[in-house]
């Protein structure tokens, strides 16, 4: 299912909301760009993939024109000093990193380039999306929006994009940066390295970053995203594991501006696509237990191993998008010791609110606390029944049919199940009828 934005479209996004310690929130999105965009940017259609052309450019057959001609130099001389700050900031050169800038804009690049940094990045390159334009009201100022791609740590990585306004003053021939804007995007929101400072850990398999002030839960946090990784390279259905799980652990005001906020109070944590194959994880520091972080990593590293990078078809899948990433969870604990059966029990009663469909599973958006987490219950022990017929791998099969190859469940059953779909849905429902008693 699509919902059309701005002559693109995205996927529905599950959110998992769930009480503390477990639950969390998953935003599978596509990066899109909201932010004002010159006028000669309409030209052409945004693309963020980092495997796509940014942006049409303005070719041969258009009219010779003064303006457009001084606007193509412009950028050039622009594209000159962005090449440079990129090499900078590659070859650890602070000092040239800041060099392309006016003075007044040097404090928030410089907390910028710390954060990259430190997350090492070992691809930063940048592309004009089309020609400056001058910014109203500011006649000797220029915005261009560039289409940044970064990798971290690995540097051969697939890399993602990430679309950034960039405002420029051309003065006495010198063309200067006055300030990189924050990411705007329609769903993902500002990074972290935008807008906070960071400090970093890195493990073989995950980067781990968080605010200075939380500097003292990183060694843990890397321990247990380490073996949650281990849990999560498992369920890469269609290819090999992401090179690096990137995990941000957001203090109480970092809940609220990375990736645009907006969570409810009590999510524990989400996952966001940014492109190049990337997912990255956010957990919410204010209430997570230590436990809780090792059942939250797991299942959030789970969807980042699993997810199709455009997201997932719709609503209908829901439930085995999150049974799949809460079976991997729970770590193996018994089902009778899984913390939502209340929640689940409740669900299933006379008048609980559920059709009975594992495709109309899927929460409102107002739904209350204990809703949601009998959904995610019942996700669970319907994912858990099939593991305990078919086995995992087979399962993963299934998942990767419909999930990633859009398959009906039906045709996805016949080929991974061998047996019709009917049968294994009512199956599933009556597993969690019974694991409730």
């Amino acid at each position: 299912m699509t919902d059309g934005l701005d002559g693109m479209h995205r996927w529905d996004q599950p959110r998992r909301r769930r009480p503390w310690p477990l639950w969390a929130a998953l935003g599978v999105v596509l990066v899109l760009l909201t932010c004002g965009l010159p006028t000669v940017l309409l030209a052409g259609v945004l693309h963020e993939a980092a495997d796509r052309p940014t942006i049409g450019r303005l070719g041969p057959t258009v009219p010779a024109d003064p303006a457009v001609e001084a606007a193509r130099q412009l950028g050039e001389r622009i594209s000159g000093q962005l090449d440079r700050q990129a090499a900078a900031l590659l070859g650890g050169d602070r000092a040239g990193f800041l060099a392309v800038a006016e003075p007044a804009a040097h404090p928030a690049l410089a907390r910028r380039y710390a954060a990259l940094r430190a997350l090492r990045v070992t691809v930063w390159r940048p592309e004009q999306t089309g020609l400056p334009a001058t910014v109203v009201g500011r006649p000797d100022e220029w915005r261009i929006v560039v289409r940044f791609q970064y990798c971290f740590v690995v540097p051969g990585c697939r890399p993602s994009p990430v679309l950034v306004g960039t405002r420029w003053r051309d003065s006495g021939g010198q063309v200067r940066l006055v300030a990189m804007e924050e990411s705007r995007s329609a769903e993902t929101g500002t990074r972290p390295w935008e807008v906070s400072d960071l400090v970093v850990a890195v493990g073989p398999r995950t980067v781990v970053a968080t605010t200075p002030a939380l500097r003292g839960k990183l060694p843990g946090l890397l321990r247990q995203a380490e073996a949650a990784a281990r849990t999560a390279d498992a369920y890469a259905v269609a290819g090999p594991p992401p090179d690096r799980y990137r995990v941000f652990y957001a203090g109480k005001a970092e809940w609220l501006s990375w990736y645009g906020g907006g969570r409810p109070a009590w999510t524990g944590g989400y996952a966001v696509t940014v492109g190049g194959g990337h997912h990255e994880v956010v957990l919410n520091a204010d209430g997570l237990s230590a436990t809780g972080a090792d059942d939250l990593l797991r299942h959030e590293l789970t969807h980042a191993a699993s997810l199709p990078e455009r997201g997932y078809p719709g609503r209908e899948t829901w439930w085995l998008v999150e049974g799949l990433a809460e079976y991997a969870g729970v770590g193996g604990t018994p089902v009778g010791r899984y913390e939502g059966l209340a929640e689940v029990r409740e669900l299933l009663a006379p008048g609980g609110g559920w059709t009975g469909r594992l495709d109309d599973l899927t929460p409102a958006e107002d739904a209350s606390a204990r809703r949601v987490g009998g959904s995610y219950g019942v996700g669970y022990l319907a994912v858990r029944h099939l593991v305990d017929r078919f086995g995992e791998q087979r399962v993963l099969a299934f998942f990767k049919a419909v999930v990633h190859d859009r398959r009906t469940a039906e045709e996805a059953s016949g080929e991974a199940f061998g047996e019709p779909w009917a049968g294994l849905h009512d199956e599933c429902v009556a597993y969690a009828r019974a694991a409730v008693g």
